[in-house]
């Protein structure tokens, strides 16, 4: 009976254990240099499933390349990419190929295929997963149709606005319903009304799909409506990290002081 028991006990802590790494992205002694200038310098965090983080900093403090070295379009020079419990990268080596991350990307320059309408946009995507051409199509229309951009499948992007666009690459980045979305300022550029509306359905979408995501902003108003956790970088370094509420009320950081002033500046002329 004890022996039972113990069974049980034991199994129980693995999947116990296993749930825990389920979803976790740990990012470990991470290091990248150009030359000889270092863009990151032994970074490390981890981010659980849900837990929606902001990266801040100055114009060229790695943000950027954090977020390609974590999608597995660049090589790290130091450190690791642990992604639900799989190393992903190491020194030198991507082990784990881009399309196996379960990451959908959305960059500043959305990077659109011009010559392919929106719809190809999207089932160029979904090749990956050996869909016939007729399942290709339904599944782009519905998550295009989920963006509010189906009527445009025809199109090619140089034919729609910046905010259609817009939400083509979302469209594009969670039809493959990812576990990270990796988004590097992909607001900028839109106007106050069509920048709120894409963030409220992008979090919408992202919870409905238990995306977790990553955001690079210098915008204190994005950060503060998705954030639960932030990370600073300065000079490639993390120099501090935590919940992003306790930060911007006590962080010293010059970031979280401007981040702070921008927003009492808002709350004093709406008053």
């Amino acid at each position: 009976m004890f022996c039972l028991f113990y069974d049980f006990c034991t199994q129980f802590n693995d999947t116990l254990e296993r749930s825990r790494k389920k979803n976790i992205m740990q990012v470990i002694q991470l290091a990248k240099r150009f030359c000889d200038q270092t863009v990151l310098d032994e970074v490390s965090f981890s981010i659980e499933a849900g837990q929606h983080t902001v990266i801040l900093g100055s114009s060229g403090c790695g943000k950027s390349t954090l977020l390609r070295i974590i999608a597995g379009l660049m090589r790290p020079d130091a450190g690791e990419i642990v992604l639900n419990g799989e190393v992903a990268s190491s020194p030198g080596t991507v082990r784990l190929k881009p399309h196996l991350r379960s990451i959908g990307l959305v960059f500043q320059d959305l990077a659109l295929w011009p010559n392919l309408t929106v719809l190809k946009n999207i089932t160029l995507v979904l090749s990956a997963k050996k869909l016939s051409a007729i399942e290709a199509k339904e599944k782009a229309l519905e998550v295009l149709e989920l963006c509010g951009v189906a009527f445009l499948a025809d199109r090619k992007p140089a034919e729609i606005s910046g905010g259609q666009q817009q939400r083509v690459a979302l469209a594009r980045a969670i039809v493959l319903k990812p576990d990270y979305l990796l988004l590097d300022e992909p607001f900028s550029g839109l106007d106050l009304i069509t920048k709120h509306t894409l963030m409220e359905e992008l979090v919408t979408l992202a919870n409905r799909q238990n995306s977790t995501i990553i955001l690079v902003t210098h915008d204190p108003f994005e950060a503060t409506f998705f954030a639960k956790q932030a990370l600073i970088l300065d000079k490639g370094r993390i120099v501090e990290s935590g919940k992003f509420e306790a930060l911007l009320a006590q962080s010293q950081n010059s970031i979280m002081a401007k981040f702070r002033s921008q927003l009492q500046k808002t709350q004093e002329i709406g008053r």
